[in-house]
């Protein structure tokens, strides 16, 4: 049965949003890995589906995963570094019995498809596309194991192959998650664009490693890790600019993501082109931090005298007025 979402009226609230035609309440969108499988922060006191747009799922494979060997997480300065290694219970598992606990008429539900070949993405895909999951968001960053464990997205023939794979799979919207850990993030755009991607997630986490001087070891058990936090921000905000000029002449919105923390960031990023904002890192030290983002963006928008958020996507100024 297909899910019964609450009505949405675009002219009703300014922060109301239209994704890939699904109606959003606002533009935050909860990221991959942050918040399980939906249900870890509704035990923390005062936190409602109902304050976020969407909520994206975590990271799920064709086959349970057990992960990396801890450590599994570093602090870092303005940061952190996570090498969880995508643990996940396994698709079957996801859809049978995690999907029927979530209740969609508070959010949108985004999963996020993971693989270690071009055919485990393509099968995963399938099984969320027989779901009542709204869109899918694929994760371009893993290694593909057939060629040596290079990662899918830091190649624009590798991600445009797994796009199509996904494209032929499925008719719900489809997010590919950019990597920032490659040379010409545009031409991998315009690759996935061409291979039918509906949208951008961009961006993913920056590689980096941490060190015990004590012992002369790495800290992470998987030695490296994803970077994320305010540190990758400036990096993040022009990543998203550089996709935004290949993506909006055809229309594909992107969730402009990676350090987030504060209605200012948000704003920046729909500014430099996103239609939507991902919060990640700083849910760890406020699990609260939707609402307050939003009622800053409410904020913004009385000061400007702008009737909806989506009138600022893309209107930064390369020169003056």
């Amino acid at each position: 049965m297909a899910p019964v979402h609450p009505e949405k009226n675009p002219s009703a609230d300014p922060l109301n949003i239209d994704f890939c035609g699904l109606a959003f309440t606002n533009p935050i969108v909860l990221l991959s890995g942050c918040v399980g499988f939906g249900e870890e922060y509704t035990r923390v006191a005062g936190f409602s589906n109902r304050d976020v747009g969407a909520i994206c799922l975590k990271g799920t494979t064709a086959t349970a995963r057990l992960g990396n060997a801890p450590h599994r997480i570093a602090e870092t300065t303005g940061g952190m570094l996570n090498a969880i290694g995508l643990q996940n219970p396994g698709v079957e598992v996801v859809v049978r019995d995690i999907l029927p606990t979530l209740d969609f008429s508070e959010t949108r539900f985004i999963a996020n498809v993971s693989g270690s070949t071009v055919e485990e993405y393509a099968e995963v895909t399938r099984r969320f596309d027989d779901s009542p999951i709204d869109a899918i968001e694929i994760n371009i960053s893993c290694p593909n194991v057939k060629e040596g464990g290079v990662a899918f997205g830091n190649d624009p023939d590798m991600s445009a192959r797994v796009v199509a794979a996904c494209r032929r799979e499925t008719r719900k919207p489809l997010i590919t998650k950019l990597s920032p850990n490659q040379t010409d993030i545009q031409a991998n755009a315009r690759r996935c664009i061409d291979a039918g991607t509906d949208a951008f997630a961009v961006i993913n986490t920056l590689q980096g490693m941490a060190i015990d001087l004590r012992t002369r070891q790495p800290i992470l058990g998987n030695v490296q890790g994803g970077l994320s936090g305010p540190a990758i921000k400036p990096i993040a905000l022009l990543r998203v600019f550089q996709v935004a000029q290949v993506a909006q002449p055809h229309g594909i919105p992107i969730i402009g993501q990676g350090g987030i923390s504060s209605a200012e960031d948000a704003l920046e990023f729909l500014a430099a082109g996103a239609t939507a904002i991902g919060i990640g890192t700083a849910l760890f030290y406020d699990p609260l931090i939707a609402p307050k983002i939003t009622a800053g963006m409410r904020t913004y928008l009385q000061m400007h005298g702008m009737a909806n958020i989506s009138q600022l996507v893309g209107s930064l100024r390369l020169s003056p007025p």
